[in-house]
């Protein structure tokens, strides 16, 4: 993608800008991917679990065409974006990174539709967690994705591979899935931007589901906007250039309990060194505690709503192909039987309680903030015993965790300087609130892009 947009981080607009002066076409675009990850992938931890070269060969070549016949492009038009693999796309298989659910899907997932519509090129299914059920990424049947910015290290999950797959310039953009942080965990761990929307505001039709009651689908990206722009799409929205702001008169709560807990020295560096950026440049911070917060580990206990969900979802392949499945992962599914109905309905009415609790206390700020992830991405050998694992993996969803529980929408922004370990700020808001929480996400983007 360098030789092409003369930059290590291509935006979707300038991606999209050099098409239009016609400095490369939509095939030289997917080119540039496609030699990434024939030069970058390794066959024994893949980015790709699958490439799609036929289908995106014949999308970017009409791409071009269109655009050769003065046909008004697409929102995304010509633009290569890699998928999740746990969203169907017709003829392939929606495996969810797992080694037992082998049949092809019938149709596109709706999202994919959309994408096509707005001329995106699908590049392939991208690696990720088994059945999306991990914040570390790993994945024992396809290997899992080194960091790109910190060899040796775990790329974050569970939407391992998207995170990896932009950040190695094999895609401009990537679309996962978000049910406990699984966008913003490797978007942070990747240098990247994740944005996870409120649940009801893209559709899941064709998703394989981990959480009915979380799962959320939102893009990784270079940007914010970029993360706007392809957010217009899945949402059925027109997009629109995310206008001017400044964070001058902003009022932002940092929480004193809970999200700030156990953070590691160089998280904690980035985050105060943000903070004091948004002050110098008129924001106020209130630091406070946060009530509602203090709930959210009683509403996780027993594995929650994942265990109940996924177990529900899985019971049947569990009891006949239990052994197909990511030990790590099966555990924590086979929690879910011991949630009776009575307790899930018990659940369903706290989570209710604690929503509206959360909206309530929102209401006197712009937004909340937080590191998205109070450590950096863990070395590949500090997660290699089961203990070890189980306590990262909880510490890692910690925070991001929050905006699914409560359903608010929320975005992760890189925040380290060059000779740090990759970490991420992230900005929370209330439901419904995503178009204003983009707006003062790119205002604090253009922030700490000006700051040493």
């Amino acid at each position: 993608m360098k030789t092409l947009a003369g930059s290590h981080e291509p935006t979707l607009q300038a991606l999209l800008d050099g098409m239009r002066d016609g400095l490369w076409r939509s095939t030289d675009l997917l080119d540039a991917c496609f030699s990434s990850i024939d030069s970058k992938d390794n066959p024994a931890a893949r980015v790709y679990t699958k490439r799609f070269d036929r289908t995106a060969r014949a999308e970017a070549a009409a791409a071009d065409r269109l655009k050769a016949g003065g046909v008004p492009p697409g929102e995304l038009a010509g633009l290569p974006i890699a998928l999740k693999a746990l969203f169907d796309v017709a003829g392939e298989i929606t495996h969810s990174g797992s080694r037992g659910w082998q049949a092809p899907a019938s149709q596109d997932a709706l999202i994919v539709s959309r994408l096509r519509r707005a001329g995106a090129v699908i590049t392939g299914h991208t690696n990720m967690t088994e059945f999306a059920y991990s914040g570390l990424g790993l994945n024992p049947h396809y290997g899992t994705p080194d960091n790109p910015l910190a060899p040796g290290r775990i790329p974050g999950g569970s939407s391992s591979g998207a995170a990896v797959a932009v950040a190695q310039g094999m895609a401009a953009a990537a679309i996962g899935s978000d049910t406990g942080g699984s966008v913003r965990i490797p978007a942070a761990f990747c240098g990247l931007v994740g944005f996870k929307p409120s649940q009801q505001r893209i559709p899941r039709d064709g998703t394989f589901p981990l959480s009915d009651s979380l799962d959320s689908i939102g893009p990784i990206a270079r940007s914010v906007d970029c993360c706007a722009r392809l957010d217009a799409v899945l949402s059925g929205r027109s997009y629109q250039p995310l206008a001017p702001a400044g964070v001058r008169g902003l009022r932002f709560v940092v929480p004193s309990d809970y999200m700030l807990d156990n953070m590691d020295e160089t998280v904690a560096r980035a985050f105060s060194r943000s903070l004091k950026s948004l002050r110098d440049a008129g924001a106020s911070i209130i630091e406070a505690p946060a009530p509602v917060l203090s709930a959210i580990p009683e509403l996780m206990e027993g594995g929650g709503f994942t265990a109940a969900e996924s177990y529900f979802v899985h019971r049947q392949w569990l009891a006949e192909h239990g052994e197909l499945y990511d030990p790590r992962v099966r555990s924590r599914m086979e929690r879910g039987a011991a949630i009776s109905a009575a307790d899930y309905l018990e659940l369903c009415r706290r989570r209710q309680q604690r929503k509206q609790q959360a909206d309530r206390w929102l209401r006197d700020y712009d937004g909340l903030l937080a590191p998205t992830v109070p450590v950096v991405p863990p070395r590949f050998d500090e997660v290699t015993r089961d203990e070890d694992y189980a306590r990262l993996n909880l510490l890692v969803l910690r925070n991001p965790t929050v905006a699914n529980m409560l359903d608010l929408c929320a975005l992760s922004l890189p925040n380290h300087t060059p000779d740090e370990l990759p970490s991420g700020l992230m900005l929370v808001g209330r439901n419904g609130s995503d178009r204003e929480l983009l707006r003062q996400a790119a205002a604090l983007e253009a922030l700490m892009e000006q700051t040493p």
